[in-house]
């Protein structure tokens, strides 16, 4: 699905493959909906999570 991304996302990747803002990104993240990581004060998004995220919104 996500194949032509590294297999960790940066924020601008995850909301360009999301197709969402970096506002509505945050908040799927601090709700923890979106399983990531913090590295310091950067958020790390394994893609195989934005793929499990996809699935799961569209009850694949």
């Amino acid at each position: 699905m996500l194949e032509t991304y590294d297999d960790l996302l940066t924020t601008d990747e995850a909301c360009e493959a999301l197709k969402v803002g970096k506002n509505a990104l945050y908040a799927l993240l601090a709700e923890k909906k979106l399983k990531a990581y913090k590295n310091g004060r950067v958020w790390r998004i394994p893609r195989l999570a934005v793929e499990e995220f996809i699935k799961n919104q569209a009850n694949l």
